[in-house]
């Protein structure tokens, strides 16, 4: 082959490439902006959200300043109105709810990615992944015209007879309570833990499997030992994002909780959360102060978010040195 020919070939191979450079550095130029572009879209969604909190909750600030957090009295006919029995019922059943679901949804993920014969799983993970569809209203009555009553006349006095020594399962069994509300709360952030739970377990590379079991260990030490501390930042943030949707959640809360301003330490009584109380007394709210109090629950129901989590990224970074 001559030198002109190898040439013209080498021109030829070249010429395409040369063509549509171009267009792929226009396309990631795009790109580049285009994302860039979204992301101060959204912090700006963001501080323009803190800012009508902010203003529409300053005279709800002026008046009551720092004591409305610690204050357990909300009388909008005095005007008194304090926060305290909303940040308890907002945080203790969030807790509660994650408590269980992230003990249940990690292991049922477990179970779908390693353990579960291929057509059950399937078909598990799907029926989970259409829980994650049911309105929240179809679980507010679900939980108050079904798993009330069975709270009432059989758990309530199962744990009473068990663990009735405690303090958070003593005292009157009502018929909507803290327990109730942490249930439903449970069953509805569950299918959030337990599909990202498979996934990250069914993208983990195979080798770590063979190489754990090839030293002798059996597949749930493999999984124990080596898949879930490897996953174990993945798994730690399906929590956060379903602990998020639990502060926050309204309708299905609203129904089961009893809806009462009041801190008990037991969790067989009623409360009331955060999200609740605004969606309960918002179109009632007749003066400014009022109206602003509502609005302040609404910033501090912001500030809870974030402030959690932050102790959660915190936390899992002390957790990842100390490994």
């Amino acid at each position: 082959m001559s030198p002109s020919t190898d040439f013209a070939g080498a021109a030829g191979m070249t010429t395409p490439t040369r063509r549509h450079k171009k267009p792929d550095w226009l396309a990631s130029k795009i790109f580049t902006v285009a994302l860039y572009g979204s992301c101060v879209v959204f912090l700006l969604l963001i501080a323009g959200l803190v800012e009508e909190l902010v203003r529409g909750s300053m005279l709800s600030l002026r008046t009551f300043g720092l004591g409305f957090l610690w204050s357990s009295e909300w009388n909008p006919v005095t005007s008194q109105f304090g926060a305290l029995p909303f940040i308890y019922g907002t945080v203790v059943s969030s807790a509660v709810a994650l408590l269980l679901a992230a003990f249940s949804g990690v292991l049922a993920g477990i179970y779908l990615a390693e353990f579960a014969p291929r057509r059950v799983a399937t078909g598990l993970a799907l029926l989970i992944e259409l829980l994650a569809a049911v309105p929240s209203v179809v679980y507010g009555l679900w939980g108050l015209f079904v798993l009330a009553p069975f709270v009432t006349n059989w758990l309530g006095p199962l744990l009473q007879a068990t663990l009735g020594f405690l303090p958070i399962f003593q005292g009157n069994i009502f018929g909507v309570n803290m327990l109730l509300a942490g249930l439903i709360l449970a069953l509805m952030i569950v299918p959030t833990i337990v599909v990202v739970t498979r996934d990250l377990i069914l993208a983990m590379p195979m080798r770590y499997r063979e190489a754990s079991i090839a030293l002798g260990a059996t597949r749930w030490e493999a999984v124990s030992k080596v898949i879930l501390p490897a996953l174990r930042p993945g798994i730690f943030g399906a929590c956060m994002l379903a602990l998020g949707r639990a502060l926050g959640e309204t309708i299905a809360t609203t129904m089961v909780i009893g809806n009462r301003p009041a801190i008990s330490v037991s969790l067989f009584a009623p409360g009331y959360t955060m999200a609740s109380v605004i969606a309960n007394e918002f179109t009632e709210a007749t003066t400014n102060i009022y109206l602003s109090a509502l609005v302040e629950l609404g910033l501090l129901l912001l500030v809870i978010s974030v402030i959690v989590n932050g102790a959660g990224r915190l936390l899992l970074r002390l957790l990842q040195r100390s490994a």
